[in-house]
């Protein structure tokens, strides 16, 4: 076993719980070495894997109603062309899903979803088209059951409420290790994004399970007999939410980058406007319409991802060495690049 000891008892001691009769016989860490998430692979003694997930990231209680969605998500995509492509969490007899707690560390388990084929990391035109048609009838499929899963607790507004709320504190210098001038920059991003979400009528989109962190390495693809290919299996959960389908934007973005998906961690809002991804959006419209208003609310996204997921959450997902280059960048190069980004390009995708 690798990874930290504290992770790998948790894994142990949560297997156990689960009382399953099978034993471990090995087991392989896969985590990205991103987050402070630890996620295994666990053999067991009949030849069958599953994953394992320990987490000591936010609330446990937000941790296990996303997963609890998540599964709902996952069964409800049954008997739809996405059937299997979601891991189902592990259950209990009684139905519920199998979480482990402490009270200083969680986990869950998932079943082991088959992986096929990867896209290359510098995607061709045709294959931009496909990815745009197929996130589409995903985001369809999510709309269609999305009526029978509960809303979440946390919402886009809830959370920035909260980071305003922090911003505000006279501890907030400390609190997020930045320079006074530096929380004035984050207030100020914080306000217009809730100013924002007032002027388009946000509570007003529909919400539907999206899982916002898409990139190369965590979904795979199958070739279809036309060269073309479909969504086969997706993994990593680690940011799923209830919101309206335009949170998924930003990191497809990327994964349609002229530049690829990189794997030195940067974030950017150049690539909202790049060509290839006004080639995305043109064919996800094709096949799931949207709005010029949703569409141009895509840099709010953006937005939203570097206030939530860099700054209010920074510090307790990412490494703390990725947490502080991160918001630093945050305020020196993310947010003024957002500020002078000209988004008319994506007015072109109607």
């Amino acid at each position: 076993m690798s990874g930290s000891l504290p992770h790998r008892t948790a894994i142990s001691a949560a297997w156990a719980a689960f009382g399953d009769r099978r034993s471990i016989v090995a087991v392989d860490e896969v985590s990205a070495n991103v987050s402070t998430n630890r996620v295994y692979r666990l053999h067991l003694d009949d030849g069958a894997s599953v994953v394992g997930k320990v987490s000591s990231y936010g609330s446990y209680f937000l941790f296990y109603e996303d997963h609890d969605r998540l599964n709902r998500c996952a069964r409800l995509l049954e008997g739809t062309r996405f059937s299997g492509m979601l891991a189902e969490v592990w259950r209990c007899a009684d139905g519920r899903i199998f979480t482990w707690y402490d009270q200083k560390m969680w986990a869950v388990f998932y079943d082991d979803v088959p992986r096929r084929e990867h896209l290359p990391r510098v995607l061709s035109v045709a294959q931009v088209h496909n990815l745009g048609r197929e996130i589409a009838e995903f985001h369809l499929a999510c709309t269609d059951l999305a009526p029978q899963i509960p809303a979440g607790s946390k919402t886009v507004k809830s959370d920035a409420i909260h980071l305003l709320d922090l911003l505000e504190s006279p501890f907030a210098p400390r609190n997020f290790e930045l320079p006074p001038e530096s929380i004035g920059v984050l207030w100020k991003h914080t306000h217009r994004f809730l100013e924002r979400l007032i002027e388009v009528g946000y509570d007003e989109w529909p919400k539907i399970p999206v899982l916002i962190d898409w990139n190369l390495g965590n979904f795979s693809v199958a070739t279809e007999p036309d060269g073309g290919f479909r969504l086969f299996s997706r993994w990593d959960y680690d940011w799923f939410r209830i919101e309206p389908r335009v949170l998924d934007f930003y990191f497809l973005s990327r994964v349609s980058s002229k530049t690829g998906d990189r794997t030195r961690f940067t974030y950017g809002p150049h690539t909202l406007v790049e060509p290839t991804f006004l080639e995305f959006l043109r064919s996800y419209r094709q096949v799931f319409p949207m709005t010029d208003e949703e569409v141009m609310f895509l840099p709010e996204v953006y937005r939203f991802f570097i206030l939530n997921y860099v700054v209010r959450e920074g510090a307790r997902f990412f490494r703390p060495d990725l947490c502080a280059q991160f918001r630093s960048d945050a305020v020196r190069t993310y947010l003024p690049a957002l500020d002078s980004l000209d988004a008319s390009p994506l007015r072109s995708t109607a």
